[in-house]
């Protein structure tokens, strides 16, 4: 009897948090109340156009994206760096956490170039290492929050590089790029023609990753802006979606690249030798 009188008051306390949960994100919902007309359209509109919010760069007018590319690149070199200096020398037969996460990371994207190309997979594995970390820790940057002024004097939020249309133009152009050369290196004139007959490659890598992280700032901006939703809700919406776009695009374009590199590497096949039929009959 004691027992089961424990599990139901444990019950009754777990709908009493919930209930006061969402009593609290109601009373903050009708407090800040609906949002002004107009007010939606508009931070949707920047958010893709970047016409209002932009930061003064040495007297230029640039788009946020710009300063969080140029930081997400800096960060990334520097850690690279001390990687490099620091860590690397020391590395042991028996790992330790970092180690054994560092080899996990390189030996991710080696099998991966490795089962795409397995002819030519030298240069692809840094590559995509190289991207695949980019795309990453580009699309999480956005989660620290890091606040700029604008030109205007508003303050905005530093977001994804890539969720700039200009960012994902130029990594889907330099991964076609690079599966261009590896073609055009191996294979000639063959692996020229194999590359250029996927001509809507980079348009495609582009839009996918513009779309998928432009998708996530529209979802938390349309749930903000929902009445009931804007207390709270919004901080776990954007921390997932952020999250689960920053996985699957990297393993999406980094899969991609190493299939079509592996494609227009590849090293033509060998024809038949016709036998000669004897005329002697048996």
């Amino acid at each position: 009897m004691k027992t089961v009188n424990k599990s139901s008051g444990k019950k009754w306390i777990v709908v009493g948090v919930l209930i006061a949960v969402l009593a609290a994100l109601l009373v903050g919902a009708i407090l800040i109340g609906a949002p002004r007309k107009g007010e939606l359209s508009g931070e949707l509109s920047d958010a893709v156009l970047h016409e209002e919010k932009r930061i003064d760069l040495f007297g230029m007018s640039v788009n946020p994206a710009l300063i969080s590319a140029f930081v997400v690149t800096a960060v990334l070199l520097l850690f690279a760096l001390c990687v490099r200096i620091f860590a690397i020398p020391r590395f042991k037969e028996v790992p330790n956490r970092f180690q054994l996460v560092i080899e996990q990371l390189v030996s991710f994207f080696n099998n991966m170039a490795k089962s795409g190309s397995p002819e030519h997979n030298s240069f692809l594995g840094g590559y995509i290492f190289a991207a695949g970390c980019y795309i990453f820790v580009g699309t999480v940057f956005e989660l620290f929050g890091i606040q700029l002024v604008t030109i205007s004097g508003h303050s905005v939020s530093m977001p994804a590089p890539l969720s700039d249309i200009n960012a994902a133009i130029a990594m889907g152009f330099m991964s076609y790029f690079v599966i261009l050369g590896g073609g055009i290196a191996t294979n000639g004139v063959r692996g020229l023609g194999r590359a250029l007959k996927e001509f809507s490659l980079p348009v495609s890598m582009s839009f996918r990753l513009f779309g998928a992280l432009l998708s996530g700032l529209l979802v938390t901006e349309l749930v903000y802006y929902a009445l009931f939703l804007s207390v709270g809700v919004p901080v776990i919406v954007g921390v997932l979606f952020t999250l689960l776009h920053a996985i699957i695009q990297t393993y999406v374009l980094t899969m991609l690249t190493a299939t079509y590199f592996g494609e227009v590497t590849e090293p033509p096949k060998p024809k038949a030798k016709k036998v000669k039929k004897s005329a002697a009959a048996a």
